[in-house]
Formats: C-alpha cells, structure tokens, sequence
C-alpha cells in the first residue's frame, strides 16, 4: 500500500509545511481510531471536484468497516456531498440516520483538517451505530475523548504545531487511559490504566483524585515527579507535551498528557499511560548494539578528519598552486562527508537535519574562498530530516556547487557579492536553488559537457545517487548564474 508522502506527492500540490501538518495527523492516527471506534479515511483535494484517499485507519478496538484498502482511492464532491459540505462550511458535518435502519448501520461523519486557518483534508470517520448505544462507561469516555480531539483536528488545535506526532512507542488507548475534568480531577480510568498505577505501587482510589498530587510521591526521581506534574496540570491548563517515561520501584511506565480544548473551551485532559517495564528490559540489551553503530560512525569521522590532516600537510609542503589546490579540495570533500558521519554519531537513526551540517559546511567553504573573493554564502528554506543515503551524496553535491560559485563568479577585485541557498521542500521533492550575482556563464557553456572535475562530480551524484537532474543558467532579468537541482523524496522519506 502506498504511503501518504507518497499518494501526495503523486497527486498533491499542497506546501511542505501543509505536507507536515498531515503527517502530524496520521502520526495520531491510531490513537483517534482507537478512541473513536472507527474507521477513518484521509481525503486531500486533487483538483476542483476530486479527492484522493491518502491515508486509512482501522480501529483495533472494533470492527472495521472496510475490508479492502482505500488508500488512493478517488472520488467527487458530486458523489460524496458530505464531504463538499464539511470543506465548504468548514466545520464537522454528520449524515442523517437511513429510516429504514434496522440492528447495525454505519454512522459517517466528515471533519475538516484545518492548517494556519485554512482547510487543506478532510476526514471521513466511519463507525458502527452500535458503539454509543448504551455503552459501557470506558466506551462512553473513549468516544466523548475522540469527539474532543476531532473537534480539536478542525479547529487546527491538534496536533500542536510545535510538537511532532507521536509516530514511535507512544501509549495508545488500549494501554490505559484517564480523563481529566478542567481542574484536574479524574472522572474516568481505564482498567489498563489502573493497572499501570498498581504497578507503581499505588492501591488507593483514582477516581475523582487530583492526579498530579496522586502522582508525584510514586515517583522514585522527584525532579520526573516534578515534571511529569508540571506536564499534567500543563495539558489540564491547555499546553501540549511529548510523552515522558518514569520509573518507580520496579516498574518503568510511559505517561503523555494531551490538552482537551474543543473550539477552545478547556475542557480537561487526556492521560494515557502504559506500563512498558518488559520492553525497557528488552531494550537494554539493543543498547550495546546502538552504541557500537554510534561508535562506528565516530571512529569513520576521525578517520576521514586524519585523512583530511594528511592531505592539508601536504598541501602545505607542495610549491606547485595547482597541487595545493587540488589538494585543498579534497581536503573540503572529506570534510564534507566527516560532517554527515559525525552527525550519524550522535543520532539515534541512520537520518540526519540536513540544515545543521549545511550551515556548519557553508563557513568552512567560505573560509577556504576568503582569499579569492569577500562574498557571502546565505541559506532560505529548510532541507528538514534526511536519510544517511541522500544526506551524504546531497552535502558533497553543494559543497561543490557553491565552491565553483565562490571561485569563478567573481572578479577578484570586485567588492562585495552573494551566494543564496534557496531550498523548498514537498512532498514529492527537493527544489535547491544555488544562485549568485557574478559574472555569470561563459559563452556556449554546458553542465553536460564541462571538463572542470568538481561539475563532473556534481554530475554523477546528482544522476547516480540522488537520482536527480541538474541545470546551470544565466539568472532571468539579473546578472549572475543559477544551479537548479530536483531530487525526487518519493519512497525515499
């Protein structure tokens, strides 16, 4: 099945911050599912009558409603006039009951995904007439929850902006969960959820406690005690948090709290919680694994940075230029590809934020330049979290290109000049513009046919593993030249 960056790469137009927003959404995916009963269908609008389902969820605490995949599945706002209502009135629209309904039948609700005011999804949420119908309390509280945070998903209030989603080893509802009233009492827990309190040594009544001052003596550190307090009455005051671990005498358990605000009315707090004492258990035994991988790329960097040593004593000790810049060069890309390991070195996943190496690499390369020309290097844009096996090849591809700009763009007795860095993200691709105000391209020249070795690398980096295209030309209706390179995300984020 197709993944969501890739159903909106093939057929949306929708901006990288927009794209964002969306997996934020599906990063919650389970969790509304779960809450709700429900199946829900993630529609994106791909022209002006048409929609195309970029994401699917089932829920695991009930029946799905759908048997086979509708994951870029199309249809029309002709068709599915709940789903025009819903986008053109923006608010959360439900489908009356058939009169003829007799035992189950699928209730189907739309509501819009909102996104800095505007609406840019819509989710279908389909779910059985059963659930509702003199429900169980944890049921009851499941639902009344999934309305809140559905509500929350149109207002544009959930998930937060300044949070990423909670994609790994979250707590789910099926873990344990507390509803919270607006002063921070609990009205409801879960079985699972009081299951988890037992296990950090606490048998007292949870119901209608103040689950901050319930929690706080459990906990074995006091400074978690204290945060894991503070992130609490946070989300009961309305402030989101990621989820925090804490550990009190022998067991381990995951606590997140998530605000409940719909149509920005406090309205309490969701605590989910989970007793993943086991798992901790099992994880320190990857950890000696982890750390030798970390190790590797360590002693990788050091290697390259001797390397880079050797040959920079060289260049020093050679009285030919043309040798010292030959090896000042390779100096620079073995310095470039030492930046990506060290990263690698400290991250906890073979990808890396692309922006931080770029920013360390453009003063070192400014550096080298500085006795050819004054001018400066700036970045616009965000290159975002990047795999190892496009980061590499992508940080030797611009240092290349922006060393030829500093070395050929400019007079050298010219003040002044300036080399931008322009870079917009989708989700189907990288646009990277390297411009400058030089003096621009040699007659009759061409990318394809240069003879320079640093364009012969940008060349086959660029085909060969960023499976990308370049292009250099003159700048339109200014002096100076502009690189342009696309290289393809899709199936590859």
């Amino acid at each position: 099945m197709s993944t969501l960056s890739d159903v909106l790469a093939e057929h949306s137009t929708l901006s990288g911050s927009a794209v964002a927003h969306l997996q934020a959404v599906v990063s919650e995916w389970q969790l509304l599912a779960d809450l709700s009963f429900s199946d829900l269908l993630l529609w994106v609008p791909t022209a002006p009558d048409q929609l195309v389902c970029a994401a699917q969820a089932r829920p695991t605490t009930g029946v799905t409603a759908f048997v086979d995949d509708r994951v870029s599945a199309t249809v029309t706002f002709s068709d599915f006039p709940l789903l025009r209502h819903a986008w053109e009135e923006e608010r959360v629209m439900s489908e009356e009951p058939p009169f003829d309904a007799l035992g189950s039948w699928i209730r189907r609700e739309v509501i819009p995904v909102r996104y800095l005011d505007e609406v840019i999804a819509v989710i279908e949420r389909d779910t059985s007439s059963m659930v509702g119908r003199e429900g169980s309390p944890l049921e009851t509280a499941y639902v009344d929850a999934a309305d809140d945070l559905f509500q929350m998903v149109s207002d544009g209030t959930f998930p937060p902006h300044d949070h990423p989603g909670e994609m790994h080893t979250g707590p789910r509802a099926g873990d344990g969960l507390l509803r919270l009233d607006a002063d921070g009492k609990v009205v409801y827990v879960s079985p699972n959820a009081l299951s988890a309190y037992h296990r950090l040594a606490y048998n007292g009544e949870v119901l209608g406690q103040d689950l901050a001052g319930l929690t706080r003596p459990l906990i074995d550190d006091p400074f978690d005690g204290t945060e894991l307090v503070n992130r609490i009455c946070g989300a009961v005051h309305g402030s989101a948090s990621l989820r925090m671990e804490v550990e009190a005498k022998a067991a381990t358990v995951l606590f997140r709290a998530l605000p409940l605000r719909p149509h920005g009315r406090p309205s309490g707090a969701l605590v989910l919680v989970r007793d993943v004492t086991e798992v901790r258990r099992r994880d320190r035994a990857l950890l000696s694994k982890d750390a030798t991988i970390r190790e590797i790329h360590h002693r990788v960097k050091n290697n390259l940075q001797t390397v880079a040593a050797l040959l920079r004593m060289q260049a020093r000790r050679s009285a030919d230029p043309s040798v010292q810049q030959a090896l000042s060069e390779s100096v620079r890309r073995v310095a470039s590809i030492a930046m990506v390991h060290e990263t690698l070195s400290t991250s906890p996943d073979d990808r890396v934020d692309l922006d931080q190496i770029v920013d360390r690499l453009v003063p070192m390369i400014g550096d080298v330049a500085a006795a050819e020309t004054s001018a400066r290097v700036r970045r616009i844009g965000t290159f975002g979290i990047l795999g190892a096996e496009l980061a590499t090849p992508l940080v030797m591809v611009l240092a290349e290109v922006v060393q030829n700009a500093l070395q050929h763009a400019f007079v050298p007795e010219s003040p002044g000049g300036q080399v931008t860095i322009t870079v917009e993200r989708s989700a189907k691709q990288l646009d990277i513009v390297v411009s400058d105000d030089g003096i621009g391209l040699p007659e009759g020249f061409s990318v394809e046919n240069a003879a320079g070795l640093g364009l012969q690398i940008v060349r086959t980096l660029v085909e060969a593993e960023l499976l990308g295209t370049i292009n250099m030309c003159h700048r339109q209706d200014e002096p100076g030249t502009s690189v342009q390179i696309l290289v393809p995300l899709r199936g590859r984020t």
